[in-house]
């Protein structure tokens, strides 16, 4: 493996926060072992050891959770001293995704000098994500997590914002695209919240397929006249999706028709496919006991990466775009028989993808 890629769970899903929505939560709880508790130096120790055994020539650690930070700052700074003594030869590159409320001027700083990118989660305007994004207390985050976003800009920390659209939310979509601007928010993913995967009925701020495809439909002109006029705010959905229209491989996970192995690491070792399947029966071994190598051969881990293009995008002339969609998408793409939100955004926006990609790539 020239490159590799691993997703790290260091307080697995122990978190500081009691997000109403939280896709973790949904996955942990339906595993023998809910949470693995906080990693130990052994486990860094062992992960790093087998990223030198695969050879490879880059790395990118990402660090999620739960909440990753849990685990304080001196977890990260022995993870770097670790690495940059094991890797010496090796390109290293940091992310860690967080809500932020741990993130003092300590933190902030190490994240700099150790050039980290940063994923903050913010559910746009404050009485959405107070809505949604209470601590483990019950107390509103706004205030709080804003705060740190201003923190990670003093300290020149790159970052972006990561927000899951909710049912709530997608009627409110030209109201999140004003906060973006007046908070000046250069990079932005937007998450659709998806039905438990236990198949439960969906609650009430999981997205509908409608309501999918209309927030999509109402946010995207948006960005193109903003883009247009010299005000671009990147989102990574539609940046993706103009590549893609001009001949480009998105980067974006699930827009590729094909799965890459994320190997994600759980506190105790475990490894599994993808973050949105930390399942028991998606386990594909522990790096104590199995190479990088050994666990990408594993057959639980092929059987996930094999391409499975669904019936009913065959005929789907905008399936170029989206190539069947990620997996734990298709709950949503599919829902309704004869119907995708995706398709019916595209349908609708086929000359301002036009319009956004001349004004990148000109033409």
């Amino acid at each position: 493996m020239k490159e590799l890629s691993v997703l790290i769970k260091p307080a697995s899903s122990l978190c500081n926060m009691r997000c109403r929505y939280c896709f973790y939560a949904d996955v942990s709880e339906q595993r023998v072992i809910p949470s693995y508790g906080m990693m130990s130096e052994d486990v860094v120790k062992t992960i790093l050891r087998r990223v030198k055994e695969s050879g490879a020539q880059s790395v990118t650690f990402a660090f999620q959770g739960g909440e990753p930070t849990l685990c304080g700052l001196s977890y990260f700074e022995g993870f770097v001293k670790e690495a940059k003594a094991v890797l010496p030869h090796v390109r290293v590159n940091y992310s860690i995704q967080t809500n932020g409320l741990l993130l003092d001027d300590a933190f902030c700083a190490f994240l700099k000098e150790n050039c980290f990118l940063v994923g903050l989660s913010l559910d746009g305007y404050r009485e959405n994500h107070n809505g949604f994004r209470p601590d483990a207390a019950g107390k509103d985050t706004f205030t709080r997590t804003l705060a740190t976003a201003e923190r990670l800009r003093h300290f020149g920390v790159d970052f972006n914002i990561l927000t899951v659209v909710t049912a709530p939310l997608a009627k409110r979509g030209e109201k999140l695209w004003r906060f973006y601007q007046k908070n000046h928010f250069e990079f932005v993913q937007l998450i659709p919240c998806l039905a438990p995967l236990s198949g439960d009925v969906a609650n009430e701020w999981a997205l509908t397929p409608q309501a999918y495809a209309d927030f999509l439909k109402g946010i995207f002109p948006l960005w193109v006249d903003a883009l247009t006029k010299g005000a671009y705010i990147s989102i990574r959905l539609f940046d993706n999706l103009v590549r893609q229209a001009f001949g480009q491989m998105p980067e974006m996970c699930g827009m590729c028709g094909v799965c890459s192995p994320q190997f994600v690491i759980e506190a105790d070792g475990g490894v599994y496919p993808c973050d949105f399947y930390v399942l028991d029966e998606y386990r594909c071994g522990n790096l104590s006991d199995n190479s990088f190598d050994e666990i990408l051969q594993e057959e639980r881990m092929q059987r996930f990466l094999k391409p499975q293009f669904p019936e009913a995008c065959k005929a789907c002339r905008f399936a170029r775009f989206c190539r069947g969609g990620c997996k734990r998408y298709r709950s949503l793409y599919l829902a309704k028989e004869g119907y995708c939100p995706y398709a019916d955004f595209l349908s609708s926006c086929e000359k301002d993808i036009l319009r956004a990609g001349r004004f990148v790539f000109g033409g």
